[in-house]
Parts: structure tokens; sequence; C-alpha cells
């Protein structure tokens, strides 16, 4: 009996026990969690407030495209290429909460100037003597240093990349040329030794990239720079552009060599590609008489690209009197119009094309003579416009366009086809120059020269 009665507490002991165990385990459960979710919660809070405590601006090589500098280089830095660079100087304090802020900002900036502007920065921590002469009275304070003579600011602007970098970008000097019918020919033939880089864009004003590269160190000394806009459609269609922006770089004596740049549109792309064919030391400067203004050593020879370009003193060796085939020259009592340009052109193309396999060569100009007044005694036309073919070789003679018995026969395609047919096949009548000596030529002024006079 008594040991069926112990048996029996021992039973409901057990019973009680297991009822109480999933208690224990449930508070014993959350206690853990919860000191687990404490534990987090610490680790968190010690995350943040770690670099709360140790935040400052750090300028680091890998990461930042900003030049950091020290009162010792500054002269070396920035000073010294004051005649040719724009550069911007950051004040900074390191655990200045604005300047901390300003990091990225000014980070943007040198990326996206990095090669056309100075973008530096200078911790007034590290050289509080310097920023006091420098009138740093509090930071974050950006300075702008242009290209002499104009003096150093501060920028008073929003501290945003844009704004910064829009003010550099305004001063960056601009040695492109601004290029319109009228002076493209002048353009890419004036320097020859120099490459000619066109930027074909349909923007109004050249961007800082095409200013950047135009007066890079080398490259002002060495390469010339153009900029057009699709509104310039003659010029459009010279080059035949079909997108923009394009850029084309011209080459050789003629600018007959033509090369697109494929890249991306960067300034280290792009000048990279440049480089190629810059040589230092190319196409210099030379000073004038007397100490005067300073000329190129190549003068430009538009005529070297022009479809029919004018017979002058300075043109007509390179494109009549020196070299092989004979010269169809129109004459005209004054400027010559787009219309008879063009059909000159065609006829030009037309009659290179049927000749082309019988080895004889006919090169295409016109003369204004009005101007020159001796080369109109020697051809006498009865009317005007008229033309005529001059052999320049051995004897020198020259072929008239037939007008009719009462110069009713008008200057046009039609009379030209026929000049040109009668000297081809055989039959055209040819007159000597007097006395075998060319006449003079006339006094021009040349174009921008302020009187100076062409022979």
């Amino acid at each position: 009996k008594v040991q069926i009665e112990a048996m029996r507490a021992s039973h409901r002991s057990a019973a009680s026990n297991s009822r109480a165990s999933p208690l224990l385990n449930f508070a014993s459960g959350a206690f853990c969690r919860m000191a687990s979710s404490v534990r987090r919660s610490l680790l968190v809070l010690a995350a943040f407030a770690a670099p709360l405590a140790e935040a400052k601006v750090q300028i680091e090589a890998m990461r930042h495209d900003i030049q950091q500098i020290t009162m010792s280089n500054f002269d070396g830095i920035i000073s010294k290429f004051r005649d040719s660079a724009v550069s911007s100087l950051w004040f900074f304090k390191e655990d200045n909460k604005a300047d901390i802020a300003l990091l990225d900002e000014y980070n943007k900036v040198a990326g996206d100037l990095k090669g056309m502007a100075k973008v530096c920065a200078i911790s007034c921590t590290d050289w509080p003597v310097f920023c006091d002469k420098q009138g740093i009275k509090e930071t974050p304070a950006v300075w702008i240093y242009p290209i002499n003579p104009m003096p150093a600011f501060k920028f008073e602007g929003k501290m945003e990349s844009k704004a910064i970098s829009n003010k550099i970008s305004r001063l960056i000097l601009d040695m492109s040329t601004r290029l319109t019918k009228d002076n493209i020919d002048s353009f890419v033939t004036t320097d020859p030794s120099k490459p000619k880089v066109i930027l074909f864009s349909n923007k109004k004003t050249p961007p800082t990239i095409l200013k950047a590269l135009s007066s890079e160190t080398v490259f002002k000394r060495t390469v010339r720079f153009g900029f057009a806009t699709d509104e310039d459609k003659d010029i459009i269609e010279k080059f035949k552009v079909k997108k923009f922006p394009t850029v084309m770089m011209q080459r050789g004596a003629k600018a007959e060599t033509k090369e697109i740049y494929k890249g991306e549109m960067t300034f280290t792309g792009l000048k990279d590609w440049v480089n190629l064919h810059s040589e230092s030391g190319m196409g210099d400067k030379v000073a004038g008489a007397n100490g005067g203004k300073e000329e190129s050593a190549e003068e430009a020879k538009p005529w070297l690209v022009q479809d029919v370009p004018e017979l002058t003193g300075k043109s007509q060796q390179d494109i009549c009197f020196k070299g092989e085939g004979l010269c169809v020259i129109y004459l005209k009592d004054g400027a010559m119009t787009p219309a008879e340009t063009d059909m000159l052109t065609g006829l030009s193309k037309k009659f290179t094309s049927q000749l082309s396999d019988r080895g004889a060569k006919m090169k295409w100009m016109w003369i204004n003579l009005a101007l020159e007044t001796e080369y109109k005694k020697l051809f006498d036309p009865p009317v005007m416009p008229s033309a005529v073919v001059f052999n320049p070789h051995k004897r020198l003679r020259f072929a008239m366009m037939e007008h009719g018995e009462n110069n009713e026969l008008k200057g046009d395609e039609q009379s030209m086809i026929k000049l040109m047919d009668k000297v081809l096949g055989g039959d055209a009548r040819f007159k000597m120059v007097p006395g075998q000596k060319l006449p003079s030529w006339a006094m021009r002024a040349a174009p921008g020269a302020g009187g100076k006079k062409e022979l």
C-alpha cells in the first residue's frame, strides 16, 4: 500500500512538471531573443556612430579627381600656369560639416572638367597660415583663377557642381574659328602643315571641350580648330555631314586627307586622337617686319580646295601656269554668281570624266577682268561673260570663245561646250601672247590686312 501511494505521488509530480515546462521554455526563449535584438541594435548604433565621430574631408587619389595641393606647391600648380590654364581652388577644413557635404559635388566638377581645367583643393586645417594670407575667413570657399590678366576671384554662386562647372567653363579660352561659307576655304588651306579639326554641331556656340582643345598648350601652336553649325547649309553640304556632332580632321597641302573621329566625344578621347597628327613646334607664328603684328609662316591658299578658283596674282602659279594641262578661264566683268559657279563645276566634272582615259587635263577657273585690267586688254573679249582656253606651256597662247558675227551668242553653258569641243577636236584657233610675256597682275588688298597689297 505504501509503495502504491509513493508511485501515485511520483506520477502527479511528473505531470505537474510536464505542464510547467512549456512556460519555462517560452520565457527563456523570449529573454534570449530580446537580448539578441538589443545586441544587434547596439551594433548598428555603433556602426553609425563610428563614421559620425570620425567624419572629415578625405581626398583620395584613387577615388577622387580633385587635385589636393599644399602651400609649397601652390605656385607650381596654379600660379605658374595662369597664362594658359583656368584653375579653381577649394579651401576647406577637414571637420567642417559644410565642407564634408561639398566633397562629392566638387568632385563632380573635377570629373566633368578633367584635363580641361585644374580643379584643386587645399586643407586649411593643415595650412592655416596660407589660408589666412589668402583672406579665407570661413569655409567652404572656392576661388577661381582665370587666365591672365584677369584677377582671381571668389565664387559667389550656389555650392553645386553645375554652377561651379559653368563658371569655370565660361572662362576657358576659345581659340577656335567660327566657320562660314566665306572663310571655310581659307581656313582649311592656311598653314598646310597644321591639321585642321572641325566640329560640326547643332548647337549655336562651341562646347567646352572644343574651347579647351583649341587653347591646349601644344595644340594652340600646332593644330587649328574650327566650329560650324547645322545652320551653315553650304558648309554642311560641302563636307557631306549627316549627323551631329561630327568631328572631322583635314590634313595635307590641299586638305586632301580627311578623317572622321569615331570615338567617344570626350576631351581625353579627342585629345589622344588629335595628338596623333600634332607635332610640337609646327606652324609657329613669326614676328612681322619692324616688330609688327605676328603673321603665320604659311599663308592661306583657299584656291587649292575650290572647285572653280579665282585666277589672281597669288593663285596663278598653283592653279594654271605651273603643272600640266590647259587652263579653262571664265571671263567676268565683276564677281561670279553662284549659278555660274555651279555651271562651271558641272562642266569641269563632265569633261574631267571624258578626258580621264585620254591623258588630257583641263583646269577650270575664273578671272575678274574688272580688276585684272591688263588681262582684259590681252584677251579683249567682245562681250562678257566669255571664256578662253589658255595653253601656258612652251609657247603662251589662248583660244577665245566665239560669240557670232554680231556678238549675239552669250557666254553660257552651250557656248562653253562648243569651245571645249573645238579645242579637244583640234579645230580651235589659238592666238599667241605678244612678246611671250604675261601681263602684270593687279595689286589687291589682302582680306583683313588693313590695306596690305598682294601681287
